[in-house]
């Protein structure tokens, strides 16, 4: 991105090798805002990785809550076929 706004897209493409389309969309975004470009450090790396770490784990916690759910509706769709089969006798 940064050779892109110093030198153009059009050189930017040729010297990266990265098809012009693809870079003018990226520079596009960036300027809309679209797309994150800070700069990276070991500091914020860091980071990066922590905010990785706790989403995975969020994740995890959300499928084994998603599981918990759709096991009770389960039961509680078993319940009700159960009581309305007994309402029917």
């Amino acid at each position: 991105m940064k050779l892109a706004l110093e030198v153009g897209v059009k050189q930017a493409s040729d010297e990266l090798k990265v098809p012009y389309g693809t870079l003018y969309g990226w520079v596009q975004a960036a300027k809309n805002g679209d797309l994150d470009i800070e700069e990276r450090t070991p500091e914020n790396a860091m980071s990066l990785a922590e905010e990785i770490r706790q989403l995975r784990s969020e994740v995890k916690r959300l499928n084994k809550e998603n599981k918990w759910l759709q096991e009770e509706r389960d039961f509680l769709n078993d319940a009700a076929a159960f009581f309305a089969a007994s309402r029917r006798k």
